[in-house]
């Protein structure tokens, strides 16, 4: 009977129970909570030492192989002053680029007005020479007493803008000393023109010029005459016949062809 007890299930589970509460019990580990903020910190300042850690050895690493963080930022400073400097000098040299472009454009206006000056003195000066070969070729004349001549007589297109008009020079000169003497007439221009395929003779002044007193002419011994003319649109001029009238007689007559 006491046999069967002890084989029991009855008596296993209540030995197993004593077994939990005695001598021979397990050992148990007490350990503490800790709240979920205090591990949450932990794990943050484990994360920021091994950040730490890890920038210090590559840093180590770097400074190991020979490049150095603070001297490359000393470097980078230096270079960014360097860059102003050359920025400012970049800027000064502009500011004399441009004062020396504006001197020079000056010079360049001031050379070509002297070049354009040069140019008028040295046609005035060929015109005298012209005109004292002139004189002196009158003055060397064995002409009538009181005859009248024409020389250096031009015909050109005037500039550009004024289409079909032409300017007319000469020099009109009277043989003889006599200061007495003195020419009143008038100046007449016969155009020899080519109207498409006609040939057309054309007398100015026409009777409705009304630039008439250009062609009154009233001298003693020489005078230098200047004018213009126009001609029909669509018409080429082949030449020019310039007469001296006095009292309706021709007194004398040049001709140049263009």
């Amino acid at each position: 009977m006491r046999g069967s007890f002890t084989n029991s299930r009855f008596a296993l589970t209540l030995r197993r129970w004593r077994g939990r509460f005695g001598i021979s019990a397990p050992r148990v580990t007490v350990r503490t909570h800790l709240p979920w903020y205090w591990w949450t910190l932990s794990v943050v300042a484990l994360l920021a030492i091994a950040l730490a850690s890890a920038a210090w050895i590559y840093d180590a690493g770097r400074r190991f192989a020979g490049f150095d963080r603070s001297e490359t930022e000393r470097e980078i400073d230096t270079l960014h002053g360097r860059t102003a400097e050359l920025e400012k000098e970049l800027a000064r040299l502009r500011s004399l680029a441009d004062v020396s472009d504006s001197k020079l454009q000056i010079e360049l206006t001031t050379q070509q007005q002297l070049t354009r000056q040069v140019e008028v003195l040295e046609n005035e000066n060929a015109q005298l020479k012209e005109d004292l070969s002139v004189f002196e070729n009158l003055a060397l004349a064995q002409g009538q007493e009181g005859s009248v001549s024409i020389n250096r007589l031009r015909v050109e297109p005037e500039a550009a803008g004024a289409a079909n008009q032409y300017r007319y020079h000469m020099l009109v000169a009277m043989q003889g000393g006599r200061k007495e003497l003195e020419f009143k007439g008038n100046l007449q221009l016969m155009l020899s023109l080519q109207q498409e395929s006609k040939s057309v003779m054309m007398l100015l002044p026409l009777p409705t010029d009304q630039n008439l007193q250009q062609y009154s002419i009233n001298f003693k011994h020489f005078r230098r005459l200047d004018g213009t003319f126009r001609i029909p649109p669509g018409s080429r001029i082949k030449s020019v016949e310039v007469r001296l009238m006095q009292g309706g007689a021709l007194k004398a007559s040049k001709s140049v062809t263009l």
